[in-house]
């Protein structure tokens, strides 16, 4: 016999995983509801047969009280989370007291975020990540275009993932780029595609430089995997880069068959590497 699939909390934030995980639930009828996040989520993803409510950041009191009201036993956290402004932060009794129960000020965002897990799952919720939903999205080991990296792109992975594990483990950011041998530039708060764009105005004549997009070390992998897709495929090639290296088994691809067409056409590799695994 069966076992019937629980009901599917999505907590979404920008970007096209949510589209991706609701369209999972509706072709598998799996039963879900959706807390968009305001200022993050796209507005013209949620549509009135969507069944979906709208909240702040800060607005957890309302958050915790739609998924109970909603009979939600798994939650899944996904999409892009911007820093937030000062409206969005104004909080409620419950996310006031979570805020200083944590420490705000002290945590960076990963902390934050395994903070936050922790108190759904004191509200009898099981917080997966969206791998454990769709594990084909995960990305898989060795290259995966017709172009491979030739031993200037595998220097500059090496370089890449020297230099990201660091930045991870600081709980700095996901991405570094690196050029014949030089960082190019560290993903801070603006992102990688800002990242992208950035280090376009610095690259040296020559070969391209590589995106390397790592989990970082201590990274929940239920929460906030790296995530790449045609837009960021399209912005390596604007800005002149020649391709990018990526965690595989603990980053994802977003419609990857797509991912893969677009970067052959722009001969550009995309390969997923074990950091471990890699030569230095």
């Amino acid at each position: 016999m069966e076992t019937k699939q629980k009901k599917l909390g999505i907590i979404a934030g920008g970007g096209v995983l949510p589209q991706v995980l609701i369209d999972y639930c509706r072709q598998t009828k799996r039963e879900y509801f959706v807390l968009a996040i305001e200022n993050n989520a796209d507005k013209n993803l949620f549509t009135d047969d969507i069944p979906h409510k709208w909240i702040r950041i800060g607005q957890a009191g309302t958050g915790f009280k739609l998924m109970h009201e909603q009979n939600l036993e798994e939650i899944v956290m996904i999409g892009t989370i911007h820093r937030p402004s000062p409206a969005d932060l104004v909080p409620d009794l419950r996310t006031a007291a979570f805020f200083a129960r944590i420490g705000f000020k002290a945590l960076g965002d990963d902390g934050i975020l395994r903070a936050l897990v922790k108190e759904i799952e004191s509200e009898n919720m099981r917080v997966v990540g969206i791998h454990e939903v769709l594990p084909d999205l995960l990305v898989k080991t060795g290259c995966l275009t017709k172009t491979k990296p030739d031993k200037q792109a595998l220097a500059d992975i090496s370089r890449g993932v020297e230099v990201g594990l660091e930045l991870g483990r600081l709980d700095v950011g996901q991405s570094v780029i690196v050029q014949q041998g030089l960082v190019l530039g560290v993903e801070g708060i603006e992102g990688t595609d800002k990242l992208i764009e950035r280090c376009g105005t610095y690259l040296r004549k020559g070969v391209g430089g590589v995106l390397i997009k790592l989990r970082k070390p201590q990274q929940d992998m239920r929460i906030d995997l790296p995530t790449i897709g045609t837009k960021t495929i399209e912005n390596l090639h604007q800005s002149g880069m020649r391709g990018l290296a990526i965690h595989a088994g603990n980053a994802l691809i977003v419609n990857e068959p797509e991912v893969l067409k677009l970067a052959d056409k722009y001969k550009m590799f995309v390969i997923g590497i074990e950091p471990t695994e890699v030569k230095k």
